[in-house]
């Protein structure tokens, strides 16, 4: 809603108290942070990208257009609120999977470096958090951890090939956020012995604790620090290769009782993140957030439930949440580009994540490597076969947003409206990104306001649409 500047001091206070009566609850159930805004300069230059399912645009350039005196109503109107703010934007990215990390290594030298550049410096997409697996995740050689012998060694095919990535990695980009995640335990420490499915035997949560604790010390050692760990990849699936399941009352005392104290006591101030499995069970998460001092937050997938299970989970813990995973088919063809983005990017961010992440960097023609009983339809942002590159339709849903959106931004005011989804920021530099979907078969147009001003630009047909401008609103 515009709200007007009046000189009479008395009736601001009437408008606060009407305000309070008149509250409602939006269709995501935010209650930001509000401030009172005001008048936007004239004439800001917009700049445009756009991505279209049917491939005519991919991630391309559109001419500027600029902002001018707001021209009345339209049916289909985002408005850009700067005096709501919302949740702090740690950053966009994928998980950097051993399988991928091998496909990168083997590209020859120029190619990789030229890669890597593209990806995660600020002149190409700017990617900003990067997952990995603690041992082995589905989508490596084979299943593997860190103590299948008698003692901790990262000796194996991290080492060869995802640890020299992500230091490459870091050299381009030393802010870059790592979160690493286990897909299982040491079989020796879980009841059936097995990579996949079973649980942690009773008497190995300390061992399983000062596994914790080497890796962070094995990893501090190559010069890496995590930003975050989850304690365990799907928790609640046990039919992945590898996997292994813990109930919540497990997790939380895993927790509580062993990782949060091991790496605390010796330093490390990393995030603990609880969850990282699907929107359809928000008790999980809330229990454990709520019974544990350690955890920051919760992070989610999307393979069930809906993404606004992300804000009920966050209302009833008072604590962070965290979009860490999503693959795309290689039989969709760009057609994931709508769902994703109106559920990965758009959905997750308006629903208080920190993060969008889709699930694996790069894959080779047959979707992998992956282990014998690892997914075989998880197409990568990138298909590498021998020393060719094909950027596939996650590297442009999240390129939608990490090219623009940087890291410390604040998500701002904005709605959805007739077939347009959108999400808008506010970059610690101070300009605002706005992004939005038309899921619709036919060209939209739609009116941005911002303060007193507008533009209205026609959004094509089933196409994510970014637009960046700077400019104060004071």
């Amino acid at each position: 809603m515009k709200k007007k500047h009046l000189s009479l001091i008395f009736v601001p206070i009437i408008c606060v108290a009407l305000s309070t009566c008149n509250k409602t609850i939006d269709a995501l159930n935010d209650e930001p942070d509000t401030v009172s805004p005001t008048m936007g300069k004239a004439a800001e230059s917009v700049s445009i990208w756009i991505t279209s399912s049917d491939k005519s645009r991919i991630l391309q350039q559109q001419p500027n257009i600029t902002f001018g005196q707001d021209g009345g109503s339209n049916t289909t109107t985002i408005t850009i609120n700067e005096g709501s703010t919302f949740q702090t934007i740690d950053g966009y990215g994928y998980t950097l999977t051993q399988g991928s990390a091998k496909l990168i290594s083997n590209l020859p030298s120029a190619t990789q470096n030229s890669l890597l550049n593209e990806l995660f410096s600020p002149s190409g997409i700017a990617v900003s958090v990067i997952r990995i697996g603690i041992g082995a995740t589905d989508l490596s050689d084979y299943s593997y951890t860190y103590r299948d012998g008698s003692s901790f060694s990262l000796a194996g095919p991290d080492l060869t090939y995802t640890i020299p990535v992500l230091k490459k990695i870091l050299a381009i980009n030393p802010n870059i956020k790592v979160l690493a995640t286990p897909w299982t335990a040491p079989r020796w420490m879980k009841t059936n012995g097995s990579f996949v499915g079973g649980t942690l035997k009773a008497e190995n949560y300390e061992s399983y604790g000062q596994y914790w604790l080497d890796y962070m010390n094995a990893m501090k050692a190559q010069g890496i620090n995590i930003w975050g760990i989850t304690p365990q990849n799907e928790p609640e699936n046990p039919n992945n290769e590898p996997s292994m399941t813990l109930t919540k009352e497990n997790q939380l005392g895993l927790i509580n009782d062993y990782i949060g104290p091991k790496l605390r006591g010796a330093g490390y101030n990393c995030k603990i993140i609880c969850f990282d499995h699907n929107c359809d069970n928000t008790q999980y998460p809330i229990y454990v957030a709520n019974n544990s001092q350690y955890v920051d937050g919760s992070a989610f997938h999307l393979y069930a439930g809906d993404i606004s299970a992300m804000t009920t989970v966050r209302n009833a813990t008072g604590k962070n949440v965290y979009f860490t995973e999503q693959y795309t088919a290689p039989t969709s063809n760009f057609s994931d580009l709508s769902w994703h983005m109106r559920n990965v990017i758009i959905g997750s961010m308006n629903n208080w994540s920190r993060t969008a992440m889709e699930w694996n960097l790069a894959s080779d023609n047959n979707q992998g490597p992956h282990t014998p009983g690892g997914s075989s339809v998880s197409m990568g942002a990138l298909t590498i076969q021998g020393s060719s590159i094909t950027r596939n339709v996650s590297y442009y849903i999240i390129a939608h947003a990490s090219k623009f959106v940087t890291p410390g931004a604040v998500r701002i005011g904005s709605n959805n409206s007739g077939t347009i989804s959108s999400t808008a920021f506010r970059n610690p530099d101070g300009s605002k990104v706005l992004i939005a979907y038309n899921n619709s078969s036919s060209a939209t147009s739609c009116k941005v306001k911002w303060g007193v001003q507008s533009f209205t630009y026609s959004i094509p047909a089933n196409s994510a649409a970014t637009f960046k401008w700077t400019g104060s609103t004071s």
